[in-house]
């Protein structure tokens, strides 16, 4: 099929106005926010509905064309590229709340809502949705679901498939089905939670049915202040030892510190190492004592001040520094990677002495925020992807970075997903017999190998071609 007729085929399902296909019209859509790997797309197409998002896969599966959903490329694994002159559906037209059952604590939405919006359209009655991403204010429900999203709350409220009740999802070959639905429990296989986490590699997400959680009535918000990362680390693990379960337990480092005070100028002590911020939720009564206890603990082991926020807007405030940290570091580089490792929380203080080891020895910066209740780091590694030195000493500051999280038992992705930044490292992770596995899971929604392909598992011949600066562009593999 040649793309002009492609194009026009494309134009007949979704519109003239729905189909991008100029050179100039696809630069947005050659990464996400990963941005080592890059891979134009052939067509980009924005459909409105569930029926177009069928339409243009049964065009794909009828030609052979691989095709790759996307939503608003906030990902950082690379999880969206396209294969060279496939199609990439663009799901970000299709943002409606369709249901918002609020005797039921659930929402029907399609697949491209901006994961705030939810919330937003929900907190006048009581109720939110709480897997928060940092990148909450632009990534959709639809890429949530497909990297199993988490964010600073879901230390005690759980990442994204504990909240997705039921999908709409049309398979590779075209064919509309629901997996779950709108209770709790849905009988059979839980093929629904199969779908939340798989990269795209199994259908494409339209709708999702997704749980609600009312607003907790107390909240208590507080930033510890450390003169050392080891400190802030051992007070971690002595929170969750003790019994506080935050509702959220984030730290962040003084590079990252300084960076969000230079930019927004919140009062953060620019002086300290690290910086705790503490937050505990609940019912009003007890709230009080759980609170003098998490600050008699964090002094206890090395703060030398805790700041309990006065009113919602020094709570927001601090939220706001955490929100807006990672965006921060544009002051300090031109270029960003964030890692994505995952570790037992007691190993927090050795891997990140660890890290700053591989940072001397890489000859790179690495900025330190992250999910430190759950362990899940996000070392941010700063440099110039124009220079490609650099290039190939983030690359190997990166993978020696996950080898630590890997040598203390932990994992290579938490939140952010393989990908194709990952896909190689899955063999250090799993058995061959373990990915054997997944991939013969794969092929039962994707026999074909045309949705999203080259994604999350390594394979012999990997159908994506990428150029990846600093290195040699690698053909199919």
């Amino acid at each position: 099929m040649t793309r002009d007729a492609l194009v026009a085929s494309l134009v007949a399902i979704c519109g003239r106005d729905a189909v991008l296909h100029r050179p100039e019209e696809l630069l947005a859509y050659d990464c996400d926010a990963f941005t080592l790997e890059r891979s134009a797309p052939g067509v980009v197409v924005l459909p409105i509905s569930t029926e177009q998002v069928a339409g243009v896969v049964r065009l794909c599966h009828a030609r052979g064309i691989p095709f790759v959903p996307r939503g608003a490329g906030t990902g950082l694994s690379g999880g969206c590229l396209s294969s060279p002159g496939g199609v990439m559906i663009a799901l970000t037209r299709m943002t409606r709340i369709m249901d918002l059952d609020l005797r039921n604590r659930r929402a029907t939405v399609e697949a491209g809502l901006v994961n705030l919006r939810l919330t937003q359209a929900s907190t006048p009655d009581g109720l939110c949705y709480a897997p928060d991403p940092s990148s909450q204010m632009a990534c959709t429900i639809g890429g949530n679901v497909a990297e199993n999203s988490g964010g600073p709350h879901t230390l005690k409220y759980g990442v994204t498939t504990n909240h997705v009740l039921g999908l709409e999802v049309v398979l590779p070959d075209g064919e509309v089905v629901w997996l779950g639905g709108q209770t709790d429990d849905a009988a059979g296989y839980d093929l629904r939670g199969l779908m939340v986490g798989s990269e795209g590699t199994f259908g494409v997400v339209t709708q999702a049915v997704v749980r609600l959680v009312p607003i907790a009535p107390g909240v208590r918000t507080m930033l510890a202040v450390f003169g050392t990362v080891e400190a802030a680390s051992e007070a971690v693990s002595a929170l969750i030892a003790a019994g506080v379960l935050p509702a959220a337990l984030e730290m962040m480092d003084r590079m990252i510190i300084q960076a969000v005070e230079a930019a927004f100028g919140l009062g953060l002590p620019q002086d300290a190492e690290a910086v705790l911020i503490v937050e505990l939720d609940g019912l009003e009564a007890g709230l009080e004592r759980a609170a003098h206890e998490a600050v008699a603990i964090l002094n206890a082991h090395g703060a030398r001040e805790v700041r309990l926020a006065q009113d919602e807007a020094e709570r927001s405030r601090l939220w706001l520094a955490r929100k807006k940290a990672v965006g921060c570091v544009g002051r300090l580089a031109p270029s960003k990677v964030t890692q994505d490792g995952v570790i037992p929380r007691s190993q927090l203080p050795p891997v990140l002495r660890r890290i700053a080891e591989i940072a001397m020895r890489h000859r790179v910066r690495i900025a330190n925020v992250f999910h430190a209740g759950d362990g899940n780091l996000h070392p941010i590694i700063l440099f110039d992807e124009k220079d490609p030195d650099q290039v190939r000493r983030v690359w190997a500051a990166g993978q020696e970075i996950l080898e630590a999280c890997l040598d203390v038992g932990g994992s290579i992705t938490g939140e952010h997903g393989i990908g194709v930044e990952k896909r190689d490292m899955m063999p250090r992770m799993f058995t061959e017999a373990d990915l054997d596995l997944m991939r013969r899971v794969r092929d039962v929604f994707n026999p074909e190998g045309l949705c999203n392909p080259g994604k999350l598992l390594p394979t012999a011949k990997s159908c994506v071609e990428t150029t990846r600066r600093g290195r040699s562009s690698e053909a199919t593999r």
